[in-house]
């Protein structure tokens, strides 16, 4: 599974402006509503934060990578967000995260969305790509980024 294809450039926020988790994941999914129709941003929201109370999708190295699924959906969308000044997001290693990669899968998926929280966990091990997704200066930049280290380690 490449994870360039499930991103789109309209999809990529360059430069959050929430300071903690809550108002992160409010921007991310106001902004993903917003991008996409049919997203029930409310509803969303809600399953987000109902799989956090199992434990935080904040996987150290200053990434997170929250994830639920929503009835009405086709496909498997992702988004990617950056906060260059870092959110507390309750990580394991409890530093702030400043990458986050919201997977949203359809209700009925079964392993489609496990398929590709594994390939993100895969490429995000990269030092030199999280430093290249921390670093881009646009949307543009971010999605290439994106798509070379995918097409460089497709598997």
């Amino acid at each position: 599974m490449n994870i360039s294809t499930l991103l789109n450039e309209r999809f990529i926020l360059p430069e959050l402006k929430g300071t903690t988790k809550q108002h992160v994941l409010e921007e991310v999914v106001e902004h993903m509503a917003a991008s996409q129709a049919g997203i029930n941003a409310g509803e969303l929201l809600r399953a987000l934060l109902e799989r956090e109370k199992l434990g935080s999708t904040g996987i150290g190295n200053g990434i997170a990578i929250p994830h639920g699924k929503l009835a009405g959906l086709n496909d498997i969308i992702l988004v990617f967000a950056r906060s260059t000044a870092g959110v507390p997001f309750e990580a394991i290693d409890g530093k702030p995260i400043h990458l986050i990669f919201l997977l949203v899968a359809p209700a009925s998926s079964t392993g489609g969305h496990l398929k590709a929280l594994a390939r993100l966990s895969r490429l995000l091990k990269n030092d030199d790509f999280r430093h290249r997704l921390l670093t881009a200066p646009t949307a543009a930049d971010i999605q290439n980024a994106i798509a070379e280290e995918d097409s460089r380690t497709a598997v």
